[in-house]
């Protein structure tokens, strides 16, 4: 299959839906705005793209990375706050973060060691942590410019962002032509569909990377939030953060959060895989996996009242606790994020996996379409 032929297949699959002659919804109160959002250094122009819904929450999204930089939603009274960190100014995105609210690909989380086989040809990666390959390596998909374009004409506005990552890219075998929609539904859920195709034999592991913080960006650390997790399992580490390939039970371990648990209940108890995590930095195996659209997780945050539910299609969910933060990045109006200042709820298929035979597979041939989904669910009590 040709390189043009995939980056059209990916734009006609949403053609019907999408309307590019306008970036505002014509009827009611949800709509699309967008806006110029900086110049990378090379140049490129880049956008901001505002959903709005007709109950007000809103959510911006720049084509730099896909990145989620604001989710605005009600507290308990009714107050509307930001509840991800992230910049004020595309200046921030461009440095150097820890993928504050990115798209992450070709493949999210970690490779053993940069490198997998693959029909018997081994594939080298970057290896951009320690020994191991992370989130896509060095220009992963979280540092490109994608195309953009509104969703319009409905109930749930969005922006449809699509990416053609070459051969080779990064050390990806194929022409990988990849399309991630982002939208806003009236229950207040931003939905996240990633599909892709390819013409040739490759892995692809799509993930987003927003640091979370109900009680609002900079406003102290997460450990009071509520976590619950429908995992009856996780994979444990090694001290590069590789699986080690077994599925452990969270039962009578502080991994497990089947009810209702402050995050920093147990977080510093002498737990080996703490210990290696720095805290939590584990994928949680879902017991809703192979079912469809299914319960992940639910976070509460007592003193905004806000509930953020995580609904996948993936068989993993990564829960990080912000543990490499140390108060030397400023964000949103200045605000330092210190250590555990925001957490991770990144669906997933398992960390490397591509290494790993008895994981879910991550291998995405011809012919066939890589197609998960995701929604963060926001209310108040």
């Amino acid at each position: 299959m040709r390189v043009t032929k995939l980056a059209a297949a990916a734009g006609l699959a949403l053609g019907t839906l999408i309307s590019c002659s306008s970036t505002r919804e014509t009827e009611g109160k949800a709509r699309v705005t967008t806006q110029p959002f900086g110049k990378t250094p090379s140049g490129e122009e880049v956008r901001l793209f505002t959903l709005t819904n007709a109950g007000g929450m809103e959510v911006a999204i720049t084509n730099y990375g896909g990145i989620v930089v604001s989710v605005k939603t009600p507290d308990r009274s009714g107050t509307i706050g930001d509840v991800v960190l992230g910049f004020d100014s595309l200046d921030g995105y461009l440095g150097p973060h820890p993928h504050f609210g990115s798209l992450i690909g070709r493949y999210g989380n970690r490779i053993a060691k940069g490198r997998f086989t693959l029909n018997g040809v081994e594939y080298k990666l970057a290896q951009n942590n320690g020994e191991n390959h992370l989130h896509g390596g060095i220009r992963g998909f979280d540092k490109v410019v994608w195309q953009a374009r509104p969703l319009t004409g409905g109930d749930a506005p969005g922006v449809v962002l699509t990416y053609l990552s070459r051969d080779g890219e990064e050390g990806y075998p194929g022409n990988l032509s990849a399309t991630v929609v982002y939208s806003l539904t009236p229950n207040h859920e931003l939905r996240i569909d990633y599909s892709a195709t390819t013409d040739k034999d490759t892995v692809v592991n799509l993930t987003n990377h927003s640091y979370f913080n109900l009680a609002g960006p900079g406003e102290g650390d997460i450990l009071a939030h509520e976590l619950t997790l429908s995992a009856s399992r996780f994979t444990p580490v090694d001290k590069g953060l590789i699986p080690t390939g077994e599925l452990r039970a969270v039962e009578s371990t502080p991994f497990d959060f089947r009810k209702p648990v402050a995050i920093g209940a147990r977080i510093n108890e002498k737990d080996e895989q703490l210990i290696l995590g720095g805290g939590y930095d584990h994928n949680f195996v879902l017991d809703n996996s192979g079912r469809g659209l299914a319960p992940a997780a639910t976070v509460y945050e007592p003193k905004s009242g806000r509930v953020m539910e995580v609904l996948t299609t993936e068989p993993g969910v990564q829960f990080y606790t912000g543990n490499f933060l140390d108060g030397a990045i400023r964000g949103k109006g200045g605000k330092a994020y210190g250590k555990r200042y925001g957490f991770c709820l990144e669906t997933q298929h398992f960390p490397d996996s591509p290494n790993k035979p008895q994981f879910p597979s991550t291998v995405l041939k011809p012919g066939g379409q890589y197609r998960t989904t995701t929604i963060y669910r926001f209310s108040a009590r």
